[in-house]
């Protein structure tokens, strides 16, 4: 009886390697790619086909993988010893339903839903779905062989091939998909008779054609998207491909990207009309730029909301913070979480805010500290500013009022409230509440003293005259 193609899927995604060339303590599947480990990208692919269920093979490092995935609806196979991929496989049997199988690696981080659609299109109890490759070099893949009718029949391992089978540049990519009865009935009779004395899943390609069952090749749009990572170099190199993707889509998209090479996006950036990207900028979570938006060099942004016209100069940190729009960031800002800037608001170079509402065109301009605070409209807070919002074991609040002016070097020691259109004179320590139109002033009173003389060195020592 012929399975149905719409059946339910299993996705076996093998993780259990060590991957030694990473000369890492970390398991190899857990290094981050565009800010993600690589096995949650394949996993997050897999999400995208409706698989019924998840399993993850894991092996070296078990308890970390687990522990790195435990947000994941996934379930989990041990392999306790490595000894190749149709062994890895077969830990995860017991768990598998009836329906399609499909089996990828958790160091291919960068295969498409399109390409695995395509390739679990064809499989039923009668056809096997195989993904293949043509490489210009194709060493260390295994290659497939195929009859005098052009069907593939085989793969041989590179290291277990003959001269003649090395020339073949249709290479195994080692993701496939069969039936979950077509498993059972293959995987038992896998043997290890081979160079590294290990249970090839590629073995069964072989079967399947002893049976009678079809194997049907498909192929990526690019090699890349099966491309796996077993060193620090093809890491980096993935890395920037993936990226350079994503610049093409951003710049196909209207986005400016003043050098694409020079781009870094590690979760969702989403762009609004004629945005402007200078170079080094690195954009990491949930990012939502409106239009008109401009953003100097080397800037990290965060989990946060720029509104449409707003100018983000060069080294600027934002991260959680929504900005309204037309407003303008550093340089060398840092806006942290729960920053909310209302239209028009400017906060300049060397100004830190935290869990703080500035008001529609209001200025923190120069090297000041503003937490735990609420700003009215048009608001000034002068140079070298600080609220002075912890006491060592809890947090309070500064209220200012629309129009205050604070001056420079004050600090403003909450709980305090600074009223509507109230100045405070610079160099202030504010620990009470000032009224509105009020002017508060803390100074202790300026002495001079004519022609006093300066300590002076004398023998190694300083001595006063």
């Amino acid at each position: 009886m012929t399975l149905d193609p719409t059946t339910q899927l299993d996705v076996v995604i093998l993780a259990a390697g060590q991957g030694t060339r990473m000369r890492s303590t970390l398991p190899k599947v857990l290094h981050r790619l565009a800010g993600k480990a690589m096995v949650r990208h394949v996993i997050d692919t897999a999400a995208g086909l409706a698989a019924e269920r998840t399993h993850v093979v894991v092996g070296h490092g078990a308890d970390k993988v687990r522990e790195a995935l435990a947000d994941c609806r996934v379930r989990f196979a041990l392999q306790a010893e490595q000894k190749g991929t149709g062994h890895a496989v077969a830990q995860a049997l017991e768990g598998l339903g009836n329906g399609r199988v499909l089996v990828l690696y958790g160091d291919v981080p960068l295969i498409r839903r399109e390409t695995l659609e395509a390739l679990l299109k064809g499989v039923d109890d009668h056809h096997l779905g195989l993904l293949t490759v043509t490489l210009d070099d194709p060493t260390g893949y295994g290659r497939i062989l195929r009859n005098a009718d052009g069907e593939p029949v085989a793969i041989v391992e590179h290291k277990d091939a003959s001269e003649a089978e090395r020339a073949i540049r249709e290479c195994n990519t080692g993701i496939m998909a069969m039936t979950a009865a077509q498993l059972r009935r293959w995987l038992p009779s896998l043997s290890a008779d081979n160079a590294q004395g290990e249970y090839y899943l590629t073995d069964i390609i072989a079967m399947a054609a002893a049976e009678g069952v079809k194997i049907v090749t498909t192929q990526p749009a690019e090699p890349l998207e099966v491309e796996g990572v077993n060193n620090r170099l093809q890491m980096a190199r993935l890395e920037r491909a993936h990226q350079l993707a994503i610049a093409e889509g951003l710049m196909t998209d209207g986005v400016a990207l003043i050098d694409p090479s020079r781009l870094d996006v590690r979760g969702r950036l989403r762009c609004g009309h004629d945005v402007e990207i200078d170079v080094g900028c690195v954009f990491e979570g949930e990012v939502e730029i409106g239009e008109g938006v401009r953003i100097g060099a080397h800037c990290v942004i965060r989990d946060s909301h720029i509104g449409a016209g707003t100018v983000i100069e060069p080294h600027s940190v934002i991260e959680g913070a929504v900005i309204a729009g037309r407003g303008t960031i550093g340089p060398f800002a840092r806006l942290r979480p729960g920053t909310r800037l209302a239209v028009g608001a400017k906060v300049g170079n060397f100004v830190e805010t935290k869990n703080v509402e500035v008001g529609e065109g209001s200025k923190i301009n120069h090297l000041s500290y503003v937490g735990d605070a609420r700003l009215g409209r048009d608001v000034n807070v002068g140079a070298g500013t600080i609220t002075c919002n912890y006491d060592g074991a809890h947090k309070h609040r500064t209220e200012i009022g629309d129009g205050a002016f604070i001056g420079s070097n004050s600090a403003l020691v909450a709980p305090v409230s600074i009223g509507q259109g109230a100045t405070v004179g610079a160099g202030s320590t504010i620990s009470k509440d000032v009224a509105d139109n009020a002017l508060a002033v803390t100074r202790a009173r300026q002495i001079s003293r004519a022609d006093w003389p300066r300590p002076t060195k004398e023998s190694g020592s300083i001595k006063k005259s």
